[in-house]
């Protein structure tokens, strides 16, 4: 018989603090960000949306996360695989939300197991990661 740990699932508090974090480093930057973080169902957990991020940043930032939790792996680790001859060159996009392969989505985990995901966008690629994985630090 084997037994199963439970783990704690990503929280509404856990999702606020995600957030804070991550407009933080952005604002320390000097960058305009949307946030979202989905949980492990992949359903809205938490969103928000500077007023003076481009629209398109709020769809970017949910669809990044929504990448992240599919496959388990920060989209920035992703770049490659799409491109031609990449592992996932042919991965079809019929899926509930198309995915997005482009750095600033990021799996959260707790005790090494995915309980949500995490997405950044308004700034360069490089530095939504960033704000994205500074969140993910600071919830631990």
């Amino acid at each position: 018989m084997s037994t199963t740990t439970a783990v704690a699932p990503l929280t509404t508090q856990d999702a606020d603090l995600l957030i804070a974090a991550a407009h933080q480093a952005a604002e320390a930057a000097g960058v305009n960000v949307s946030v979202t973080v989905l949980d492990a169902g992949g359903h809205l957990l938490a969103f928000r949306r500077d007023d003076r991020a481009v629209l398109i940043a709020g769809e970017t930032s949910t669809r990044k996360a929504y990448t992240a939790l599919q496959l388990n792996t920060p989209t920035a680790d992703l770049v490659d695989a799409v491109q031609p001859g990449g592992l996932f060159h042919t991965l079809p996009t019929a899926l509930d939300r198309p995915l997005l392969f482009i750095a600033g989505g990021v799996p959260v985990h707790r005790d090494g197991r995915l309980i949500g995901a995490i997405g950044v966008g308004g700034g360069a690629p490089d530095q939504d990661h960033g704000f994205a994985t500074a969140a993910i630090e600071a919830l631990v």
